[in-house]
């Protein structure tokens, strides 16, 4: 009767450790899954707004653009649009209200890029329309502002401050002053919207008095381009004394702390299922307690102690391997709800996506299903060594 006893209560500790396992498991699945998503839209979000390659002055803040090095970066196999930029703060008023944001002045072929196409919450997306100029405005600047669209009678006037000697009296000198129409509101992410004001470079290049200077160009690839190589040429053409960054570069320190996160996250579950495995090094120590007479069966039926060793090891990857296939399926079941149904929400108004979003990758289930492999190893080892030296003292 106590046997059997033991032997049930053996059976429920290998139960809750395959259950803790298995929720171990899940939260590591879809932690790692939630990262996964929002690196991708990270991504999505700052490929609306940054362009696939960049082009910048390595020193200093502008360069000059000349028609021959347009041509020659035209002239790189898989170019397809290169954007003039020039970028700088200003000081922008809109009736009674103010603030300073980041203008952004791009060429024409800025439009072409189709970046802001599924992004624009109000207006027409334009800069020039029937020789008069719009400005392309983010949703935090037009709601600081009050800025109209439609049937709007009022110009958004840009300052930009002038870079004068000291000793300057004439307070007109200090800086210039250009009138726009506002044309349209895009909407992309909070801090971004809240900072730029996309206008013609023309209407900037009047305002700042650049003449052919521009702070950095912004170039679309043809589509099934490389863009590694691309980027490769445009740094060969154009020499040390420019860099060319891809998008992924151009947020290289964002996209470095998020797999930072990732990584500390992962090592924090990690050491939960190690937490959670202790389970088994218990259940597997009762058990070994418990099977010494069946070791000793074994031992008159001519059984070595490599063979009890690997009896107690496999017994331990039973526990954990279906513990981890409960908890993988289970992770990823969550996720795919989640994907299709949002039951978590991100709990904000103004967020950008409404639920939490998760992607699930084969690399993850992967990296847990070695991680899972490694830990019952570790845990079941001395078990299965403490049967087999009672198997061996039962042997003599």
């Amino acid at each position: 009767m106590l046997a059997k006893r033991k032997r049930n209560f053996i059976n429920v500790i290998s139960l809750i450790s395959m259950f803790i396992v298995a929720i171990a498991t899940s939260a590591l699945i879809i932690v790692l899954s939630v990262f996964n998503g929002l690196e991708d839209l990270l991504r999505s979000l700052n490929t609306s707004f940054d362009p696939e390659l960049k082009v910048e002055v390595v020193k200093g803040k502008s360069f000059e653009f000349t028609p021959t090095l347009k041509k020659k970066i035209e002239s790189v196999k898989g170019v397809q649009i290169v954007t003039e930029v020039i970028e700088d703060y200003a000081y922008i008023r809109y009736r009674d209200a103010d603030m300073v944001v980041t203008i952004k002045g791009v060429s024409d072929n800025f439009i072409d890029q189709h970046r802001l196409d599924n992004h624009i919450s109000d207006g027409r997306l334009r800069l020039h329309e029937k020789g008069v100029n719009y400005a392309i405005v983010g949703s935090g600047v037009q709601y600081a502002l009050s800025i109209g669209i439609e049937g709007n009678i009022y110009p958004l006037q840009v300052y930009y401050i002038k870079n004068l000697k000291s000793g300057t009296l004439d307070v007109s000198k200090l800086y210039a002053r250009r009138d726009i129409q506002p044309g349209a509101v895009f909407k992309i992410e909070k801090n971004i919207d809240e900072s730029y004001v996309m206008l013609p470079l023309d209407f900037v290049q009047d305002l700042m008095d650049y003449g052919n200077k521009r702070t950095s160009l912004e170039i679309k690839t043809m589509e099934g381009a490389d863009t590694a190589e691309v980027q490769r040429q445009l740094k060969s053409l154009l020499g040390e004394s420019f860099s060319v960054l891809t998008n992924e570069e151009q947020h290289k320190d964002l996209y470095k702390l998020l797999k930072m996160e990732k990584l500390f996250v992962f090592f924090f579950f990690v050491l939960l299922v190690v937490i959670a495995s202790i389970n088994i090094f218990f259940s597997l120590m009762m058990l070994a307690i418990d099977k010494k007479k069946d070791m000793a069966v074994l031992s008159a039926l001519g059984a070595q102690d490599f063979l009890i060793k690997r009896i107690f090891l496999m017994e331990g990857g039973i526990i954990a391997f279906w513990g981890a296939a409960a908890g993988l399926l289970l992770g990823a079941t969550i996720c795919l709800l989640q994907n299709k149904f949002g039951l978590v929400g991100m709990g904000m108004d103004n967020a950008i996506v409404n639920a939490y979003p998760v992607k699930l990758k084969i690399a993850d289930f992967v990296i847990t299903a070695l991680v899972m492999v490694a830990i019952t190893f570790v845990i079941s080892f001395y078990p299965a060594q403490l049967a087999a030296k009672s198997f061996s003292t039962d042997q003599l």
